[in-house]
């Protein structure tokens, strides 16, 4: 049972609504001050995670195999398309609810701290990087959900699933997550992350969506090279 990623879920959900409550009390100076704090701190995290790699090349052509395997498959347009599903359904008239959702799922989702903490959690039982990135999620949604709305609530559906799978794949399979195939995870969630703190930022566009197949790369070349 993955606890650890219910409770993450949960923080996630609490920040939203704290978020959504205070968003009109948020001058647009502070909301934008704070929201590029969080860009350069994704930034940083990222970059910190992405140096952590063992083959660089594993690495590089992981990148370019999931970007490519992500445009020809549209994940972009299909995350897009569930962010407006969910619009839909509430009859939202929040024009940032889709990029909430969106942006709020992968921050949430690429981390070291989703694929390690799920791991530990599947292998050791032990929810202590689960419950620690509880905390950091709950307080992340409070700035998010103050720009973007209620859709930054709705990415603890994909935090359930992603890390919940994460977990009881590492419980039946533990054999698998050897040290090696983890560190190139991390560095391709790096990479993947600083592509988000980059769009935070506004320096740029980059559709980390499409690149996300890159994390299945590196695996597959983790095991079988």
């Amino acid at each position: 049972m993955p606890i650890g990623t219910i409770i993450n879920a949960c923080a996630i959900i609490l920040g939203s609504l704290i978020g959504t409550l205070l968003r009109r009390n948020f001058p647009e100076r502070i909301r934008r001050i704070v929201y590029q704090g969080i860009g350069l701190s994704v930034l940083v995290l990222g970059l910190d995670m992405a140096l952590q790699y063992d083959n660089i090349i594993f690495v590089v052509f992981a990148m370019l195999l999931g970007g490519i395997t992500g445009e020809l498959l549209k994940l972009d347009q299909k995350m897009t398309g569930i962010g407006n599903w969910f619009k839909a359904k509430l009859k939202s008239s929040d024009s940032g609810f889709t990029d909430g959702f969106v942006t709020a799922s992968l921050i949430y989702c690429i981390g070291s701290m989703a694929i390690l903490g799920a791991i530990d959690e599947g292998i050791r039982a032990d929810r202590t990087i689960l419950l620690t990135k509880s905390l950091l999620d709950g307080f992340i949604s409070i700035p998010l959900a103050s720009t973007y709305g209620l859709g930054v609530m709705f990415s603890a559906l994909p935090v359930l699933v992603y890390q919940g799978a994460i977990t009881i794949a590492a419980y039946h399979s533990q054999a698998f997550f050897t040290p090696e195939i983890i560190t190139q995870i991390t560095a391709v969630g790096g990479i993947l992350i600083m592509g988000i703190g980059i769009n935070l930022l506004e320096l740029t566009k980059i559709n980390v969506t499409n690149l996300l197949p890159a994390l299945v790369y590196v695996i597959l070349f983790a095991v079988f090279f």
